[in-house]
């Protein structure tokens, strides 16, 4: 208290002349119609500045539960979006008895590796979220990988940037298709071989899965032409994809599980007698 009025008399001149000109300004306002409109006019503006700010500050704290909505809705789209590519492919459709052939698990990367050799992603869903081997994982630009690994509570994914990794892949506009594979160069760039010189290949041509595994059904993006060239033996080309996905920055990613995987694996690896 004592402090207060050591201040209050060191600055008592200051603090007079304050009084002061708030008690003119306000008798000012109140007598000139002209002023108080612009005062008002100014507080109105001011008010305003602040509560929209205050405002722009609120939407930003609330973006990480906004992202977390439009994730859970973007994974139940995409969900109906491959059951109902998977009934359309019948030129029949019984409509007495439908049911899923997909079902998509939404998952956030825990890391990320781009720049070696072999590389791989962690993410924070495992065996307690029904996560088995070989299930596929992309996003919403495009194809990132296939799970290799699964503990309780994570997953290691293949990511496409991997010398190992083999996908098959076809050329949108005409079907054909080839094995996408990684030269371990660049993030940006993957190949995909074996497609037939009969194919009329173009720069900018859109690359999606071909669908002809139990891991990614047809049609899920992967990236575009960037050049080609034709193989040493001259009978197949040798295709430059760019990405859609930027490889070195994988946040949400969905896992895509073939509800009739194990029977088609079954029917695969069944020998005639």
């Amino acid at each position: 208290m004592q402090q207060i009025f050591n201040f209050v008399i060191r600055n008592k001149t200051f603090l007079l002349f304050l009084l002061l000109f708030g008690i003119s300004m306000a008798l000012t306002i109140q007598s000139h119609s002209y002023h108080r409109s612009q005062f008002i006019h100014s507080a109105n503006g001011i008010t305003g500045g602040v509560y929209g700010t205050l405002n722009s500050v609120g939407q930003y704290f609330d973006l990480k539960d906004k992202n977390q909505i439009l994730a859970e809705e973007n994974k139940r789209l995409r969900e109906r979006l491959f059951n109902l590519s998977s009934d359309s492919d019948s030129s029949y459709v019984d409509t007495t008895y439908s049911r899923e052939a997909y079902r998509v698990i939404k998952a956030e990367v825990f890391k990320n590796s781009y720049s070696l050799t072999n590389n791989y992603l962690t993410i924070n869903k495992g065996k307690n979220d029904s996560l088995k081997q070989d299930f596929g994982v992309f996003t919403s630009n495009g194809i990132v990988g296939i799970i290799d690994k699964v503990s309780k509570n994570y997953a290691r994914v293949l990511s496409i940037l991997n010398k190992n990794s083999r996908i098959n892949a076809r050329i949108k506009k005409t079907n054909h298709s080839g094995s996408l594979k990684w030269d371990g160069k660049s993030p940006v760039f993957v190949q995909l071989d074996d497609v037939s010189t009969f194919a009329p290949v173009k720069v900018g041509d859109t690359i999606v899965t071909g669908g002809q595994s139990a891991i990614f059904p047809r049609g899920i993006n992967i990236g575009t032409i960037d050049s080609f060239e034709t193989d040493i033996g001259g009978d197949t080309y040798k295709i430059q994809v760019k990405l859609f996905n930027d490889m070195t920055n994988i946040g949400t990613v969905y896992i895509l599980e073939n509800l009739d995987r194990t029977e088609i694996k079954f029917l695969e690896n069944t020998t005639d007698d």
